[in-house]
């Protein structure tokens, strides 16, 4: 079979390299991931039979939506697509005499199960060092993994790439040389708007700064396993917006999202934007400070209780929230940008404090409301503060 395919570095690599564990770090389309599965699709696969392939992510949800979606698409893309190979209800496709295999960290039979020959891990600073360990164990040939470098620190640069029989590429949106220039536009504007964010994002560099007070990750599709913790607001007018957020967790991940960030906010207009939002029982937090719309909000039906707030409080919500891996849904917008910028003063010196700057903190503010009011409680699982 000959099939002429467009690629970049990322499959270059791949075809070269020796090494038993190839990772490749990237900014925002740079292409890694769509040349991994060329690779597999075009390179591996079409000199092996009989191979057993894995490509995984955290949840099913996003692996469902990105990778397995990019899969399929190229298959159709060059003809090769064929739905008797294709067995959807255990998300397999058997590829020239190989079983390629869609699973997620949330499928834990799977993740224990048979053995594999190579194995794709997208996203892979989504995962637990835990998790890796157990895919790593029963994996035989070879291991790929991409991601964003969105975390200064993270096992992968510990652990994985300082190894003897791993291979390191970093990549950017100038290695993608089938970018549109359009695109190519709106990342190079994030050097002006956005220092940090261009530096991942734009260049595939490391998160440096250290005075970011949160790591987080953008999700998609909310986990069917996450629990709902409650709803969290902050109070503002002129100035300063209003807020909304929504806040699950599963195990020791939290989900955000956005629903409201708007100046202007009457008690009217917030309690119109609850029933929009489709709050009906459910738990709000509200900033304690605030305590008559506290109450005309009561008086209009709402559950609405203050925060729970004293000596430290900011701090030990702040202390909270970094025991869990946050996950901010793609469309929060404010919320991204909040979090992106949500950092620790710095003294005369330029020596950093424990000290919160004094911005950027509504949705961050209504996130904090919204877990210390509920996880803070004694008897609140095994995620409580003891």
């Amino acid at each position: 079979m000959q099939i002429k395919i467009q690629s970049n570095v990322v499959f270059k690599h791949l075809v070269k390299s020796d090494k038993k564990i190839i990772i490749n770090q990237g900014g925002t389309r740079s292409g890694k991931t769509y040349n991994i599965l060329l690779f597999i699709i075009f390179y591996y696969c079409l000199r092996n039979s009989k191979k057993i392939i894995t490509i995984c992510r955290k949840t099913f949800p996003a692996l469902r939506a990105t990778v397995l979606r990019d899969f399929l698409s190229i298959l159709r893309k060059y003809n090769i697509y064929n739905e008797d190979y294709h067995n959807k209800s255990s998300s397999e496709y058997t590829l020239f005499g190989n079983l390629i295999e869609f699973i997620s960290l949330d499928q834990p039979v799977k993740v224990r199960g048979r053995k594999r020959d190579l194995l794709f891990i997208n996203e892979a600073n989504e995962l637990y060092y835990e998790d890796w360990q157990q895919l790593l164990f029963r994996t035989s040939e070879k291991i790929i993994l991409d991601y964003n470098p969105s975390e200064e620190y993270h096992w992968i640069y510990d652990k994985i790439i300082p190894r003897d029989d791993a291979s390191f590429l970093k990549t950017n949106y100038l290695d993608n040389p089938f970018l549109e220039q359009t695109l190519v536009d709106e990342i190079e504007r994030l050097r002006l708007t956005d220092e940090q964010y261009w530096q991942i994002y734009g260049l595939g560099e490391k998160g440096t700064s250290k005075a970011v007070i949160f790591n987080y990750y953008e999700y998609s599709v909310l986990p069917e396993e996450a629990t709902f913790v409650s709803y969290g607001a902050d109070a503002g007018y002129t100035n300063d917006p209003s807020t909304l957020v929504s806040v699950y967790k599963n195990g020791y991940d939290l989900y955000i999202k956005e629903h409201l960030y708007r100046t202007m906010m009457t008690t009217l207009d917030i309690h119109n934007k609850f029933k929009e939002v489709g709050i009906s029982k459910e738990q709000i937090y509200l900033d304690s400070a605030e305590p008559r719309l506290i109450d005309e909000l009561r008086r209009m039906g709402w559950n609405i209780r203050p925060s729970l707030k004293g000596k430290d409080s900011v701090n030990a919500g702040i202390d909270l929230l970094k025991r869990y891996k946050l996950y901010i849904h793609k469309d929060s917008k404010n919320a991204i940008q909040e979090f992106r910028n949500y950092k620790w003063k710095e003294d005369r010196t330029g020596k950093l404090t424990n000290i919160p700057e004094d911005k950027h903190n509504h949705i961050t503010d209504a996130v904090r409301y919204a877990t210390y009011s509920i996880l803070s409680k004694p008897n609140f699982g095994k995620y409580a503060i003891r």
